[in-house]
């Protein structure tokens, strides 16, 4: 079956969600080490989103989830200067994330020939508002939000190839994450890996980027991979 849709993550794959973050606050002046403090607040988006998943919390927006983090990353910084509407500005940082310096090309050259939509656990007005920032030229904007699930459930990358009635090997999973290809690989989806080796800051050079045997594609960026899917 002919590959029709590509199905990207977002925070990491397409955008520099480490750089963003740390460029904002050190603009506030907040009188803490920039890097560290988008290190912590990312670290709290997995265990954040797993009470959601294990039922322990009910459905939650990740722009809630985002907050909930931020009040806390503030305490452990010892932050207490801000006021409720610095903090909610704060938060809308994800919202505002600069896209990698291949990303928009590369994406409209992949658009080219095929249905390029996200699959991040970002919701839906997160997803818009980012997209508009950096210049994301989205077919469908879909989201845990649309399935009520976040990955790694099922749901939501067979639920990429329900809205397009279309076989789930039928879609590609375009990410920087390995725990996320490997979701998709098992539930029959292509998968790309895209490296984007300084994910994590400028100190910290992510040591998994070899290439995997249960991996379509492996590619150095999104030009990269637009010119091994013929798309450049």
């Amino acid at each position: 079956m002919s590959l029709q849709v590509l199905a990207f993550d977002v925070f990491g794959t397409v955008v520099d969600w480490h750089g963003s973050i740390t460029e904002e606050v050190s603009q506030m002046n907040l009188n803490v080490d920039p890097l560290a403090f988008a290190t912590a607040w990312r670290d709290g988006y997995k265990p954040a989103m797993a009470r959601v998943r294990s039922g322990e919390l009910p459905w939650t927006r990740i722009d809630d989830l985002h907050f909930m983090i931020l009040e806390q990353v503030l305490l452990q910084f010892g932050i207490t200067t801000l006021s409720e509407t610095q903090k909610r500005d704060l938060n809308r940082v994800w919202h505002r994330l600069a896209a990698w310096p291949d990303a928009v090309l590369g994406l409209q050259q992949l658009k080219s020939k095929y249905t390029i939509v996200t699959l991040s656990n970002g919701n839906l007005g997160l997803l818009a508002e980012m997209a508009k920032n950096a210049d994301l030229p989205w077919d469908l904007i879909l989201s845990a939000e649309v399935f009520r699930h976040y990955k790694p459930d099922p749901e939501t990358y067979l639920g990429v190839a329900a809205t397009f009635d279309i076989a789930p090997e039928q879609v590609m999973l375009v990410a920087t994450h390995k725990d996320d290809l490997l979701a998709a690989h098992k539930l029959g989806l292509k998968t790309a890996f895209v490296e984007r080796p300084f994910e994590h800051g400028p100190n910290h050079l992510r040591q998994d980027m070899q290439v995997e045997t249960w991996t379509d594609f492996h590619a150095k960026d999104f030009l990269d991979l637009a010119r091994q899917l013929g798309a450049h």
